[in-house]
């Protein structure tokens, strides 16, 4: 039987954000094994605790959705951290996307993200996003859609207003237009700015068994890429934005961006956030 541990992530509030599994004790345990255990929990993640290649690091891990394995995510990450501290200042994870420290501070966990923000050359036109999202034209920004890599990736998509963010519905074939404009990216988020410093958000991955997702800690990060390109960011220094997300599914989540930039460059970003404990059990390990 392998432990394992559930956690309700960017929040302090129990049965709010994004639930995460945590199991610990994987070093036995296969690819197709962890996928098997990923696909009985069924959340948006979860993330298998392994022995450091580096005893200088805190621990291995590797992360899966319910139908496929992925090199790097930030409610995993910050879930995780907090878990494993103790009375520890930094966590240090060694993921299939690099190495990810961690710092702890008063119950909250903030990761720099291992990669920045790529842009890709590909976008979708605002007709057919429009008709992937179930919004008017209207309803979207004048800003442009962004697609930016970063281990996953996302395409960002600015609307006018939190009345058009809630009304957001995945429409189909346009949804799977949309991804194939976008070269195959899978997941579309969708933010309004509602202040000089304040974001909410939605993120929707339905190709990774993810309808909706309640807080996205690396599309918050990949976000910074679109905010630089739209010109929300100084050409130097440090901005910090507060984001909420799942807020119309009815799992509030609160998140923290802060980006550094220089010479009109983005040179770090860093994710933080809370996250509380609601269950604890055993699961059997699968046949191998």
């Amino acid at each position: 039987m392998l432990d394992f541990h559930i956690y309700d992530v960017f929040t302090d509030t129990p049965f709010t954000g994004n639930p995460l599994a945590i199991v610990e004790g994987a070093d036995g345990l296969s690819t197709a094994q962890m996928q098997t255990i990923a696909r009985q929990f069924n959340l948006s993640e979860t993330i298998f605790v392994q022995t450091p290649d580096d005893p200088a690091h805190t621990a291995k891990v590797r992360i899966f959705f319910p139908t496929a394995e992925i090199p790097f995510a930030g409610h995993p990450t910050i879930g995780c951290a907090l878990h494993m501290a103790g009375n520890a200042s930094e966590v240090i994870l060694e993921e299939v996307a690099g190495l990810v420290p961690v710092t702890i501070a008063g119950g909250m966990a903030e990761f720099t993200a291992p990669k920045l923000p790529r842009a890709l050359p590909s976008a979708p036109d605002r007709a057919t996003l429009a008709a992937a999202l179930g919004l008017a034209d209207e309803d979207l920004a004048p800003t442009p859609f962004g697609n930016f890599e970063g281990g996953p990736s996302f395409l960002y998509v600015e609307v006018t207003s939190l009345e058009s963010l809630a009304k957001i519905t995945i429409q189909e074939p346009a949804f799977t237009q949309t991804r194939q404009t976008a070269g195959d990216t899978g997941a579309i988020y969708a933010y309004v700015l509602t202040g000089p410093d304040s974001i909410q958000a939605r993120m929707f991955d339905p190709p990774a068994g993810i309808a909706e997702d309640p807080a996205t800690g690396s599309a918050t990060a990949l976000l910074a890429g679109q905010l630089h390109a739209n010109g929300a960011l100084p050409a130097s220094g440090t901005t910090t934005f507060h984001l909420k997300q799942g807020v119309e599914m009815g799992r509030p989540s609160d998140l923290r961006l802060t980006v550094d930039t220089d010479g009109a460059q983005i040179t770090a970003i860093r994710v933080a956030g809370q996250a509380v404990k609601i269950a604890q059990g055993q699961i059997r390990v699968p046949p191998s």
